[in-house]
């Protein structure tokens, strides 16, 4: 793709200056089958751009969402603090918004149903919007409705024509995973009835950049969000974002918290101009602060290599832990393979006999670990840290070693 023929997927506006260029990678929730490890597989250009009129960090439209998510590889409940994560939220928003068992609450990207199970289970009618059939119906098996779709303004008129407008519309997630990020914020709207609220999650593009997140590049994410470009695209279309929180989920997310333009019963937060001035002293809308993040992750993937080099000269043997999509964007970008990993492991038993995208390593169930007992366990959801450094305590019995790779190589 001409780099001069790129858009601003907000704005419209040139995309001309680079962020950082990852080289070329395949898709990374695309797991190869035995059947396809001798087959072609697509490699796309990995390269975000920061729109300077704007500001929003995006990265070219290379693959359609169809072709991605049509068929997903991610179940969300195979993270049990994520689901907790979600338990919590579901508990938070029952009492500060005091719904009524009548309303309705809406998730899109409602995934296996790891979220609007709790609320389900507390007696608020649910519905889910989710454009992966497998995964899907994970959720409808637990009773869940589920419509099987993109959201985007003509799909949402006809979710409210079916069902109505929600009380509480969610998105964890998934913001940063459509394309026309304009279609999308215009369902939103739809979806949501006058004095309704919406909420949603996704990595805070200070924290990815400060924290040298780069793993988190990767083609199914589509934009890179700061709270200005958020709020200029939920302004843009009617909804006010009058409150924001700041997670420590994935490495550092923001949740916001929107209404309409209309309502006026909503209190703007004080978390709102907080978290302003702490972009702009970081220098969100400054050319400048783009251009040093290519120097740091390049660091971080010499100072990777040349340890798995080093271990492999002593005779070490090194294994990974998980599939995740960041973790493919990390093996591809570093070029490691199984001279480098002899295997990697994941608890999602859909990925568990194939290979990772690119690198072509095998995936197997956790359990893998205990019968090999490797020197070295490679974390690839390093921002489950707490979590796996709990799971994996059993790896120091043999005196093997866990090693996070972001944000700075450590070794525990």
């Amino acid at each position: 793709m001409d780099n001069q023929s790129s858009k601003c997927r907000f704005c419209s506006a040139p995309l001309e200056q680079v962020v950082v260029d990852l080289g070329m990678s395949p898709l990374c929730q695309t797991q190869i089958k035995p059947t396809d490890i001798n087959k072609f597989e697509n490699f796309y250009p990995l390269r975000i751009f920061v729109c300077t009129q704007c500001f929003l960090v995006q990265l070219d439209e290379y693959v359609t969402p169809r072709d991605i998510f049509s068929e997903y590889a991610y179940f969300s409940s195979y993270s049990d603090s994520w689901v907790e994560h979600a338990r919590l939220y579901c508990e938070k928003m029952i009492v500060e918004t005091k719904m009524s068992s009548e309303s309705l609450v809406m998730e899109i990207a409602s995934n296996d149903g790891y979220l609007l199970q709790h609320f389900l289970q507390s007696g608020f009618r649910v519905l889910g919007i989710e454009p992966a059939a497998n995964v899907a119906q994970s959720a409808i098996e637990k009773g869940i409705k589920t419509e099987i779709q993109f959201l985007g303004e003509r799909t949402a008129q006809a979710i409210v024509k079916n069902h109505g407008q929600a009380s509480l519309v969610v998105g964890n997630n998934v913001l940063a995973h459509v394309p026309d990020i304009n279609d999308f914020v215009k369902g939103i709207k739809i979806l949501l009835q006058p004095d309704g609220i919406v909420t949603m999650e996704f990595p805070h593009l200070m924290q990815l950049m400060t924290l040298n997140q780069f793993d988190t590049i990767y083609h199914e994410h589509f934009s890179y969000l700061s709270w200005h470009s958020v709020q200029a695209i939920f302004s843009k279309h009617g909804l006010t974002l009058f409150n924001v929180e700041e997670l420590d989920t994935h490495g550092g997310s923001l949740r916001i918290y929107g209404c309409h333009h209309s309502d006026r019963s909503k209190t703007i937060t004080s978390a709102v101009d907080l978290l302003t001035r702490k972009e702009a002293d970081w220098g969100v809308t400054d050319p400048k602060t783009y251009t040093k993040f290519t120097e740091r992750v390049t660091r971080t993937k010499h100072a990777l290599v040349k340890f798995l080099i080093e271990q492999k000269e002593k005779g070490k043997s090194i294994v990974g832990y998980g599939a995740p999509g960041k973790g493919n964007t990390l093996l591809n970008y570093c070029g490691i393979r199984t001279d480098f990993l002899d295997y990697t492991v994941d608890r999602n038993p859909y990925k568990q006999g194939t290979y990772t995208p690119g690198t072509r390593i095998p995936i197997f169930d956790p359990s893998k670990i205990s019968q090999t007992q490797p020197d070295f366990v490679l974390i690839l959801p390093w921002n489950l840290k707490a979590e796996l450094s709990t799971q994996l305590d059993y790896v120091r019995e043999w005196g093997g070693k866990l090693v996070f790779p972001i944000p700075e190589l450590t070794i525990e």
